[in-house]
């Protein structure tokens, strides 16, 4: 089985899609930022075999490299004199062994070219922010259908449910002797 990896172009998605391009606009690059990690850890709950690689130049926060991981997102902010196509493109071609799928999101086309002639796949910012909607739909669909299914098998109302767990535990701390 291969392994899936992800390597997204932090600052190319927030570019590129319509909500993140106006926080970043307005002068909130940070909440930017946290929102695509916020996306992006929704995604890997319901895709939870894929690994994805948040990647962010010192373009707009210089100072020393730093890896870490948040929400079960690899987060990594590139040194101060080097881009994320550069760090990017490195990855992708580490990465990309036999038993890796290696995806990597942006819309640089250089970068696009470069990568996959690593021999990893490419995808564009508005590709994956397509498909990033059509997963938070497949998600509010299932909940709606999960929610649905378990009413329409409850004979109980909530209301009565709420009263019957209270009778139980009114049983609970009165036993009989």
């Amino acid at each position: 089985m291969r392994h899936e990896i992800l390597i997204v172009d932090g600052y190319n998605m927030i570019g590129n899609w319509p909500e993140l391009a106006k926080m970043k606009k307005e002068n909130h690059l940070k909440d930017a930022r946290d929102t695509l990690l916020d996306v992006l850890s929704e995604y890997k709950k319901y895709e939870p075999d894929i690994r994805i690689i948040l990647i962010f130049d010192a373009m707009y926060v210089p100072g020393i490299k730093e890896d870490f991981t948040r929400f079960n997102i690899e987060v990594t902010y590139t040194k101060e004199d080097q881009t994320a196509d550069s760090y990017i493109e490195h990855l992708a071609g580490e990465l990309n062994q036999p038993l890796n799928q290696v995806t990597v999101a942006t819309s640089d086309q250089a970068e696009q070219w470069t990568v996959f002639s690593r021999g990893a796949l490419r995808i564009s910012a508005f590709e994956l922010y397509r498909q990033m909607k059509r997963t938070r739909e497949e998600i509010q669909s299932d909940a709606k259908h999960y929610d649905a299914f378990n009413r329409r098998n409850s004979p109980w109302s909530r209301r009565q449910m709420l009263l019957l767990e209270k009778i139980r535990d009114n049983i609970d701390h009165h036993p009989k002797a």
